[in-house]
């Protein structure tokens, strides 16, 4: 196993400063997801991982060794394209086994190397199949044995399960986190969708603007975004963010008269309150009007409009019986609230974080 070490990374591309201040610690053997937007720089920090860009600035140490300057065949590194980029005459056989005989490994060791991957992802059957005979499940298999098969520490994946419908991307989720626990690898996976990273990652590195805005477990991402950015970033549907204006020297919605939000650290701007802690309550002291209901099965989503303050989402159980146009009255717990600050940074609440009365 090792451990990946990025030390002030930085990429730029002309005068454009693609990525900045890049530091992660990968530690061995564990799962990391790099996520963020489309253009946010994730795809150009694995690409520098593994050597397929230079960084114009910092160092990349692969188990305890500076490969900055390395090749990506000096690395000990496998890869997993989106495209899988399968040689299309060539068999499942031949694919899986193409890079130990570019290596030139010792052929006595390809057969039992093959069998082993091949069990593990279920691929026995479809060995002599050419990949136009694979579905695009089984292809990504055939991408995945053909890294796993080289037995390197290190997986980096580029956004792999991108081109598969919705059903068997769940499916993947679960045997790419099997396989790297099973083999004890350490992994390095890049994807835009939060379900990917939330579900899989030991560690997530939300990447904006090719910045870090927030490195932590799924869980804390979830639970204490450092960041608005992070706070409508993660959650489905998202945290929601409501702005706050002051009326007689204390926090309230904008465009409402109260009441006063306690807890508000200084300077509080904007207030977060997920929608699984918002609730509908014929004696909640924040009126709205429904703009929308979503129906999901389990629950649905209630879309309410505080006027100036901004909309805000209810996740409730079930059908609701709300309609658009009703007027409906909001609680929450001032427990599960966040403040963010005009630069759109985590603010620290007071230590009674109280609502008034």
């Amino acid at each position: 196993m090792s451990s990946i070490v990025l030390d002030s990374l930085e990429k730029r591309y002309g005068d454009h400063l693609a990525i900045s201040g890049i530091d992660i610690v990968v530690e061995a053997g564990t799962f990391t997801v790099l996520l963020g937007p489309s253009g946010c720089g994730k795809s150009t920090t694995l690409r520098m991982i593994a050597g397929l860009d230079t960084p114009t600035a910092g160092t990349v140490v692969i188990g305890g060794r500076d490969v900055t300057q390395l090749p990506p065949s000096q690395r000990r590194i496998s890869m997993v394209f989106q495209s899988y980029a399968l040689f299309p005459h060539l068999s499942v056989r031949e694919n899986i086994l193409f890079g130990l005989k570019v290596r030139r490994e010792p052929a006595r060791d390809h057969a039992a190397r093959l069998q082993r991957v091949a069990q593990l992802l279920g691929l026995d059957a479809l060995l002599d199949r050419k990949p136009s005979q694979l579905s695009g499940g089984q292809q990504q298999r055939v991408a995945l044995g053909r890294a796993v098969i080289s037995e390197a520490p290190v997986c980096l994946m580029d956004e792999p399960l991108s081109n598969l419908d919705a059903q068997l991307r769940h499916d993947m989720r679960r045997e790419i986190r099997a396989l790297q626990r099973q083999l004890g690898i350490t992994m390095v996976y890049v994807t835009h969708d939060q379900t990917e990273a939330m579900s899989m990652a030991d560690k997530v590195v939300l990447l904006n603007g090719g910045r870090i805005e927030q490195h932590d477990t799924p869980d804390a991402l979830y639970a204490r975004p450092a960041s608005e950015f992070a706070a409508r970033f993660i959650g489905t549907p998202p945290m929601n963010v409501l702005t706050l204006e002051t009326l007689h020297g204390v926090p309230v919605l904008a465009g409402s008269h109260g009441p006063a939000l306690r807890g508000a650290g200084a300077g509080a701007q904007k207030l977060g309150v997920r929608p699984e802690h918002m609730r509908l309550d014929i004696t909640g002291r924040w009126r709205a009007r429904v703009a929308s209901v979503e129906y999901f099965g389990a629950d649905s989503i209630v879309a309410c409009d505080l006027g100036a303050a901004g909309i805000a989402a209810v996740r409730v159980p079930g059908a609701s019986p709300c309609r658009a146009g009703e007027i409906v009255h909001l609680e929450w717990d001032a427990a599960h609230q966040h403040f963010f600050g005009a630069s759109g940074r985590a603010l620290p609440s007071s230590p009674s974080p109280l609502l008034e009365p």
